[in-house]
C-alpha cells in the first residue's frame, strides 16, 4: 500500500504521523510511503531520516495526497486538505467530528474513508491511541495552569507549590480519567492542595487509595463543582464522552463567583470543551480573559513537545497503521473490532454513533457508494 504523510497546517502544530523508524518497519514489509519534505522538522526528524528509512520525499503536499492510498496524520485535516482528499482514499488520524461539523461535512463530501484515533478502542473500553495524547494534555495542564497564575501572565500571582507559612494553591480537577489523573499527579507532585470530582465511584476510590490524603476525591454533583470551583486558583477540564461533544461542567454562573486571576485549563475543548465559556485557542494567542478568570483552551496541547508527542503517538498507531497497510481497511477492521470502533466516515457517511448523535444523521455525499 502507498501511504502518504503530510506535513501538518494547523497553527503552531509541529508533531508529524510517524517517525522514521515507523516508517522503516512500513517500507521493510513492502509498503511504500511518501513523506512531506520537512514534514517531521518541529518533531526534530529530518526528510534524510526519512529518506534513509525508504520513503520518498515530496515538494507538498498535493504530492502526497495524489499518491496515496492511505493517509496518516496527527491533527484533524483542516478545510483545504479536506478538500485534496478522494474517493476511496483512507484517512486515519484525530478527527473530533462532534465538535466540528464544517470537517464533519467536507469529509462526507470527499467520498474518503476516515478513521479516527480517539475513537479506537481498547479491552475494556479503553482509548488506545488517544491516551498517549491525553497523559501529555493532561500533565501539561498543570505546567500551563501554574505558568498563568503568575502575575506577568495575567493570573493572579500564586504559585502552585506555596512555600512554608503560606497555602499552596487549590486545583480542582473535573474527571478522573487518563488526562486528569496525570494532571493530579502532577499537582499532587507540585505541593498543590487537590481535588478530583468525578462520577465513577471505583476511579474515586482507586484515587484516594493511591493518593490518601494528598487529595480529596469527591462525587460529582453541580453542587459539590459549584462549592469546589468557588474556592479553586486553578481548575482543569478532563472530561471525556468517547467521539460525543464534552458535556458543559462549569457554568458561566460559576465561573463569576470563581476568584479574580484564577485559571480554568479545559483540556476537553477537542470536543467542543466542558466549561460553558471555553472557546477553542491556538499556541499563537493561547489564553484569554472573561469575567476575570483566565482561559486557556488550546485545541493541540502535546503540539507544544512535539518531539515526546510524536514519538508517543506513533509508538501507539503504528500497529493499526500495519494492518491497515497489510490487510487493506476492510479486513483489518473486520478482524480487530477496536479498530472499527474508530470509522467515523465512509462513502459519504457518518458512521460512529456518537459523532451522528451529535451533529445528526447528516445528508450524504453525492459521491456516496
Amino acid at each position: 500500500m502507498q501511504i502518504g504523510l503530510p506535513r501538518e497546517i494547523k497553527v503552531h502544530e509541529h508533531r508529524v504521523g510517524l517517525t522514521p523508524d515507523g516508517v522503516r518497519e512500513l517500507t521493510q514489509a513492502g509498503h511504500g510511503v511518501v513523506v512531506q519534505t520537512e514534514a517531521g522538522a518541529g518533531a526534530g526528524f529530518e526528510d534524510r531520516a526519512y529518506a534513509e528509512a525508504g520513503a520518498a520525499i515530496a515538494a507538498d503536499a498535493a504530492e502526497v495526497f495524489a499518491g496515496a492510498e492511505l493517509i496518516v496524520k496527527v491533527k484533524e485535516p483542516q478545510l483545504a486538505e479536506c478538500a485534496r482528499l478522494s474517493p476511496g482514499q483512507i484517512l486515519f488520524t484525530y478527527l473530533h467530528l462532534a465538535a466540528d461539523p464544517a470537517q464533519a461535512h467536507a469529509l462526507i463530501e470527499s467520498g474518503a474513508t476516515a478513521i479516527a484515533y480517539e475513537t479506537v478502542t481498547g479491552p475494556a473500553g479503553s482509548l488506545p491511541l488517544l491516551k498517549p495524547m491525553s497523559s501529555i494534555a493532561g500533565r501539561m495542564a498543570t505546567q500551563v495552569g501554574a505558568h498563568y497564575l503568575e502575575k506577568p501572565s495575567g493570573g493572579a500571582g500564586i504559585l502552585l507549590g506555596g512555600v512554608p507559612g503560606v497555602r499552596p494553591a487549590r486545583v480542582v480537577v473535573l474527571g478522573a480519567g487518563v488526562a486528569g489523573t496525570h494532571a493530579l499527579e502532577m499537582a499532587v507532585g507540585m505541593q498543590a492542595e487537590v481535588v478530583v470530582i468525578d462520577k465513577r465511584i471505583d476511579r474515586l476510590d482507586a484515587l484516594a487509595e493511591r493518593f490518601a490524603s494528598r487529595i480529596r476525591a469527591l462525587y460529582a454533583t453541580g453542587a459539590a463543582i459549584a462549592r469546589e470551583v468557588r474556592a479553586a486558583d486553578l481548575v482543569i477540564g478532563a472530561v471525556l464522552v468517547p467521539g460525543a461533544a464534552a458535556p458543559k461542567l462549569l457554568t458561566r454562573g460559576m465561573l463569576r463567583d470563581m476568584r479574580p486571576g484564577a485559571v480554568v485549563v479545559d483540556i476537553a475543548i477537542d470536543q467542543g470543551g466542558c466549561f460553558e465559556t471555553s472557546r477553542a485557542t491556538h499556541h499563537a494567542e493561547p489564553v484569554y480573559v472573561e469575567s476575570g478568570v483566565v482561559h486557556y483552551c488550546v485545541t493541540n496541547m502535546p503540539g507544544a513537545v512535539p518531539r515526546t508527542a510524536t514519538l508517543a503517538l506513533s509508538n501507539a498507531t503504528l500497529p493499526h497503521i500495519r494492518a491497515l497497510a497489510d490487510l487493506g481497511w476492510r479486513e483489518a477492521l473486520q478482524r480487530d473490532p477496536g479498530l472499527r470502533d474508530g470509522l467515523n466516515v465512509h462513502a459519504g457517511q457518518l458512521r460512529h454513533p456518537a459523532v451522528i448523535e451529535a451533529l445528526g444523521a447528516a445528508p450524504a455525499s453525492s459521491r456516496a457508494a
